[in-house]
Formats: C-alpha cells, structure tokens, sequence
C-alpha cells in the first residue's frame, strides 16, 4: 500500500505556481527615449524551462550604435572624436543557458550571433559583418503574482571573440578600447 503513494514534497512541477514557458524583454528598451543617441532597440526573450533550475532561451536583439561597444559608460562615451564615423546596425539571434543555483541566484551564458550592417556618416551601406558576443551574467531573479512576472537584475560580462569585415573606419576608432564589456542586465517577464 505505501509503495503506491505519491510523494511530490520537493517536486516543483506539482507546485500550481510553476510555469514552464516565458517571454519577456529588457528595461534597456527604456534607451529608446533618448532622443541624441536613439539605439532603436527592441528585443524579444523566450524561454522555456527543462527542469525547474535548468532553462534555455531565444532572444531576438536589434539595434542601432555609433560608438565602439567596449568603450565605458562615463566622460568617454559619447565624446566627440570616439564615436564611429556613421553606425552600426544589427540583427541578433541569441541562444543561452541559464541555471539557478539557490533560491533566485543564478548565472547564465548567451551566445548573440550578430549581423552587422555598416553605415557611413551619409547613411550609405559599406559593408556588412558578423560578431560573436557571449555574455556571462550572475543574477537574481524576483518573482511577483503568485509567479507570473519576474525581474532579473544582473551584472555580466560581454566579450565578442569573433569579429569579421569591420569597416576600417571603425576599426581605427575600437583600437583603444577593450573587447569586453561589464554590463548591468535588467531582464523581465511573464511565465505561462
């Protein structure tokens, strides 16, 4: 009789909070207010949970820049001289990996596959490229409704190992900066 029980104590997927899928977005959506250096972001998350600590994800990225991604946010950014001569567009599929280690703590890997689009100061096409960024971040994630909404705040790190047919316009302007970049993240999102 007792090997017939149901024993689903520290089973989360019998918990009527537990969702499987999400989707979500960033609050980097909020740049788009900057009328100066609009970047035109948009990106799109969605995710779906293996287990209840293990989850893969699809993000869709794209955006506008015409400063060198490895310069830091302070009195260099955006400084007259250290901005590209025209700008980037991209389009970025992601995949990544996220695993919770204890209640909300978390780390994940993203791999951003972005095609690039160069464009001068006169907004005409001088070539196309392709970059591999891969963030690393370490996170909590915050969760409200009964688990309908979360928030992720994290602090990561991108690097980008591989870079191809970046204008030499360009090139000369990302020299003196890093390839790498530590970067806040500010994720959020509906399960379902």
């Amino acid at each position: 009789m007792a090997g017939n029980l149901q024993v689903n104590a520290q089973n989360s997927t019998q918990d009527s909070t537990y969702k499987k899928w999400f989707v979500g977005s960033t609050l980097y959506l909020l740049g788009n207010l900057d009328k100066t250096n609009n970047p035109e972001y948009i990106q799109l998350n969605v995710g779906y949970r293996i287990t209840p600590k293990d989850v893969i994800s699809f993000r869709f990225k794209r955006s506008i820049y015409a400063w060198p991604i490895g310069i830091p946010f302070g009195p260099s950014f955006d400084k007259p001289g250290l901005n590209y001569p025209g700008h980037a567009r991209i389009l970025a599929p992601t995949l990544g990996y996220q695993r919770f280690w204890w209640k909300g703590a978390y780390t994940s890997v993203q791999a951003l596959n972005a095609f690039e689009k160069y464009m001068d100061e006169n907004n005409k096409k001088i070539g196309n490229g392709y970059t591999l960024y891969l963030d690393f971040y370490l996170g909590y994630q915050f969760k409200f409704f009964k688990n309908r909404f979360f928030f992720e705040p994290a602090i990561g790190i991108s690097s980008w190992p591989v870079r191809t047919n970046v204008p030499a316009s360009f090139k000369a302007v990302e020299q003196r900066w890093n390839n790498y970049f530590i970067q806040p993240g500010f994720d959020f999102g509906f399960n379902f």
